[in-house]
């Protein structure tokens, strides 16, 4: 074989195009991963399909290993008394084990040139939060598990979507206060 300026050519190109690529994945590109949450002052043990027994103290997440399908988990207490012992159902590539059954909300943030989000989230419904009505019609969540979101508890929205002509949006799953902190920050009606 030649060494030819076409060859380096390719070569240099193929350098390339693998260092983007790797840049991507390591940097850039969105993980996706399933959350254990527990947003209350207790800590509980849990297993999930009789794994190994996990811990989770007040206020944090823990990343889990699930398989798609139906998943079984039981709780304890900081006593390892027996709370519950459930299963649910996992279909999509992320999504948040509310351990302690606590309130959730998931809210659609919109993305897009021109966006008078005030008035967008004026014409949806309203949720009620502790006798206080919010627009954007945040869902409430309090069951064991759900994968209806695309950002996590341990996400930020992103600042800004590239590329799009249109009105875009994604949903982002909040604690109950964090919810109440970013409404109060973000919206100013």
């Amino acid at each position: 074989m030649k060494n030819s300026p076409s060859l380096k050519g390719l070569l240099i190109a193929v350098a390339v195009f693998i260092v983007a690529f790797g840049i991507y994945f390591l940097f850039l590109a969105k993980k996706n991963y399933y959350l254990v949450d527990n947003p209350t002052p207790n800590t509980y043990y849990y297993t999930i399909n009789n794994g190994s027994e996990g811990i989770i103290s007040a206020g944090q997440s823990v990343k889990v290993d699930l398989n798609k399908g139906k998943n079984s988990i039981k709780v304890f207490d900081q006593n390892k008394k027996l709370l519950y012992d459930s299963a649910f159902q996992v279909d999509k590539i992320r999504g948040l084990i509310n351990i302690a059954h606590q309130d959730y909300y998931i809210n659609r943030q919109y993305y897009g040139y021109n966006l008078k989000k005030d008035s967008l989230l004026l014409v949806l419904d309203k949720t009620v939060i502790d006798g206080k009505e919010y627009f954007g019609d945040p869902k409430h969540f309090n069951k064991l598990y759900t994968e209806d979101f695309y950002y996590n508890v341990n996400e930020d929205y992103d600042q800004l979507i590239k590329n799009i002509d249109k009105v875009e949006s994604r949903t982002k799953i909040f604690r109950k206060q964090d919810y109440l902190n970013y409404y109060k920050e973000y919206y100013k009606f």
